[in-house]
Formats: C-alpha cells, sequence, structure tokens
C-alpha cells in the first residue's frame, strides 16, 4: 500500500513538472515582433521589382502641387514591397511604398517613398515616415547634405495630403 502512494505521488509530481516545464517553453510562442522599422538606403534597392499596385496617369486634383508634373504627360508607378496590405484598416509596421512619377522624355523624374515606421514615430501621422528618393533609390538629400526624409518632410505637405486618405494615410490601395 505505501508503494501505491509513493507511485501516486511521483506520478503526481511528475505531471505538475510537465505542465510547469510546457508553460515555461517559448518556442511555441510567436517571435517578438520589432517595435519600429527604420528604413536605410537599402530599404528601397529594386524597388522597380516589387509589387506594381498601380499606375496612374494623367493630373490628379488631390496631388495639387506636391508632386512635379501634375499633368498629361506624366505617369505614376507605385510599387508595395513583399506586397503589403492593410488588415484591420492599418499597414503593418516596415510597410515601404515607392512612387516613381516620370513622363516619356523623362524630363519629370519624381521619386517619393513612405515608411510604416512605429515605435509612435510620427503618431499624429500613423507612424509613417516620408521620403525623397535620389534617380538611383536611395535616399535624397538637400542642399546641405541633410537626408530627405521624416514626419514634416516638405513643410509637412506629406501629412497633410495623406491624412485624407481612407486606409492609412495610403491613396493608392
Amino acid at each position: 500500500m505505501r508503494k501505491n502512494v509513493f507511485y501516486l505521488n511521483l506520478l503526481v509530481i511528475l505531471m505538475v513538472m510537465g505542465v510547469v516545464s510546457a508553460c515555461d517553453k517559448k518556442e511555441d510562442e510567436e517571435p517578438e515582433q520589432p517595435q519600429e522599422y527604420i528604413a536605410t538606403d537599402d530599404s528601397f534597392t529594386d524597388f522597380k521589382s516589387w509589387e506594381l499596385a498601380a499606375e496612374k496617369q494623367g493630373p490628379d486634383p488631390a496631388l495639387g502641387m506636391a508632386h512635379h508634373g501634375n499633368d498629361s504627360t506624366v505617369t505614376r508607378y507605385i510599387y508595395f514591397k513583399d506586397s503589403q496590405t492593410a488588415s484591420g484598416g492599418n499597414y503593418p509596421l516596415g510597410t515601404i511604398i515607392v512612387k516613381e512619377s516620370k513622363n516619356t522624355d523623362m524630363s519629370v523624374h519624381e521619386l517619393t517613398a513612405m515608411v510604416k515606421r512605429g515605435n509612435n514615430f510620427n503618431s499624429g501621422g500613423g507612424d509613417w515616415e516620408w521620403f525623397m528618393l535620389a534617380p538611383d533609390g536611395k535616399i535624397a538629400t538637400d542642399g546641405d547634405g541633410n537626408p530627405m526624409r521624416g514626419t514634416d518632410l516638405m513643410g509637412g505637405m506629406c501629412l497633410g495630403c495623406h491624412s485624407a486618405a481612407s486606409t492609412d494615410y495610403v491613396f493608392s490601395k
């Protein structure tokens, strides 16, 4: 009888240890997601190989003076890295969108981008950061060598216009 009690207690102890061990296992947990995505020049590499989400030609009244060549000669190509889509009305952290505006003779060629940065980087603007890109797809610099990026790019025009978008500051998807 004592032997049976001993084995029963041992069985209970082993079961409790198994439950505790299972609770401690982290392999079943989802990996911790980064809280902020900070874009670098490499973030925009080969953007023309990304998903072409929209191709728009001609003037767009919503663009106003924000983008060069808002006329009938310009075509705007909007690329999404990794084919990101909005879920629950918001794009995921690290979403990168590039808009290339050009006309056939290349007299207008402008690259702009937006990146979902996160970490309350731009809490008043959906955590998006806006960019001007050089023709090679790297982050452009101003006359003083400062990168053309941020929440207040172009005097706040990016945020001003994109706040009117119906889905997380994005017009094209």
